[in-house]
């Protein structure tokens, strides 16, 4: 047996919001929409993780979600371009990745990444 998806489910009553926000921000596509329920995908090579936090590192919250993307400063412009609330600006940490916090239309609060190197 293997673990071929892990999938973060966000309760949201407004779905086109939802697709505006996923595509806009993070150049996501749709992978599936029924109506009541839309899921997003990139067709980079992804392996299933969960993970379980005490805190978020540096002082931070524990996020809600975190996304990997390839360029952090670009993905931080254009959700700050947008207007979406930034709760913790680009920094560089410790562990060796590139981040900020942003919080999606549902109240979501994203860790936004890169790896550096």
């Amino acid at each position: 047996m293997g673990v071929l998806r892990i999938v973060p489910n966000i309760a949201g009553a407004d779905l086109e919001q939802a697709k505006a926000f996923y595509r806009e921000v993070f150049d996501l596509d749709i992978a599936m929409d029924l109506g009541w329920i839309v899921t997003f995908a990139s067709d980079a090579g992804m392996r299933p993780q969960i993970s379980v936090a005490s805190e978020g590192g540096s002082g931070t919250p524990v996020p809600d979600v975190s996304i990997e993307v390839e360029d952090v400063d670009q993905t931080f412009r254009r959700a700050a371009d947008a207007g979406h609330e930034i709760l913790y600006g680009v920094a560089d940490e410790p562990w060796g990745v590139r981040r900020f916090y942003m919080r999606d239309p549902f109240g979501k609060v994203l860790n936004v990444l890169s790896h550096a190197g």
